[in-house]
């Protein structure tokens, strides 16, 4: 498959999607003030990000709201607080994982609702649950896409079985994601392959969201973007789960689109990212997520193992690999 384009040129397909808040706040309880929300939804709009994701839609039964910021949950109102009626290009997003979300309660109908875009995340052992989650919020009115999780660990096989399951579902898009880190630009390249080969025949685009653990999540993205994928991921500085994502300084600099702008982001990053990394909340790669990512391993033992302020990497990478 050739690629779809170059350094010097751009697609109108590409829509970036901000999941700052979503993926960052893994990282601190989603316990962002309403000032930092509200200044990422002014820098969104102005550097022409396309869709901003608020956070999930997690179940109030199964996480105490007492232990958790409110957008992990992204109440509607709450939403409603920051964007009014939202009478800009920018779209809202939310992510709903697959039995972790009471989405006949907490997903309403559309016209109700400040929410664009729900975005269905699952295992590839989940997909039945997944589509019927799609269905569920296509029938409320939204656009919808499936993200299957962890994609490195998944058998070729029942990944294409998922894909066409996906195609004939009225999800939108499908989204390639590395979870762990783990797969390099050859792989991406690959995998991105067999997505569009299988959603260009059901006309469906194909987003990726990257990890950061080997410090290829920009590599990755501009990869995927290259090979066609359309829908690309990015936060703030990369702030976002272990060792991040991909950046949106880098993303917003390597676009062409002149609808696109760094500044924004820039000032965003001066004005917000560097508090947060002086009041102590932790993202980035380090050492250890890049053994996990090389063993293609959740990150959660790297999490915890640099919670404890370790630095003995040889003695971490060799428990690692007797797992």
């Amino acid at each position: 498959m050739a690629k779809r384009g170059n350094l010097m040129t751009f697609r109108e397909d590409v829509r970036v999607v901000d999941a700052t808040i979503r993926d960052g706040g893994l990282c601190n309880n989603f316990y962002f003030t309403d000032e930092f929300v509200r200044d990422l939804y002014k820098a969104n709009q102005e550097a022409g990000v396309d869709y901003m994701e608020f956070g999930y839609k997690a179940s109030a039964d199964l996480f105490d709201p007492e232990e958790f910021g409110k957008w992990k949950f992204c109440r509607d109102e709450d939403i409603y607080d920051i964007v009014g009626d939202n009478d800009t290009d920018l779209k809202i997003a939310v992510m709903a994982d697959v039995g972790r979300t009471n989405y006949k309660r907490d997903i309403v109908e559309r016209s109700n609702s400040p929410i664009d875009l729900v975005r269905v995340a699952t295992y590839i052992n989940t997909m039945p649950a997944a589509i019927e989650m799609i269905e569920h919020c296509a029938k409320m009115g939204y656009e919808t896409t499936c993200n299957i999780m962890a994609v490195s660990k998944a058998h070729r096989e029942d990944l294409k079985e998922a894909l066409d399951m996906i195609g004939k579902s009225s999800a939108n898009a499908v989204y390639l994601v590395d979870s762990y880190g783990s797969l390099y630009p050859e792989e991406i390249r690959a995998l991105s392959e067999m997505y569009l080969e299988k959603m260009d025949q059901y006309g469906k685009q194909v987003g990726i969201h990257a990890h950061n653990n080997q410090m290829l999540a920009f590599a990755n993205t501009i990869e995927a973007c290259a090979s066609g994928v359309s829908m690309l991921d990015a936060t703030m500085n990369g702030m976002g789960r272990g060792a991040g994502n991909c950046m949106m300084e880098q993303l917003m600099g390597f676009l062409k689109n002149p609808k696109y702008q760094l500044c924004p982001v820039l000032h965003f990053i001066e004005q917000h990212m560097l508090k947060l990394r002086e009041e102590g909340i932790v993202w980035g790669y380090n050492t250890a997520y890049l053994l996990t990512g090389r063993l293609n391993m959740h990150p959660r033992s790297a999490i915890a193992f640099s919670k404890e302020h370790r630095y003995d990497f040889e003695r971490f990478y060799l428990d690692l690999d007797q797992e």
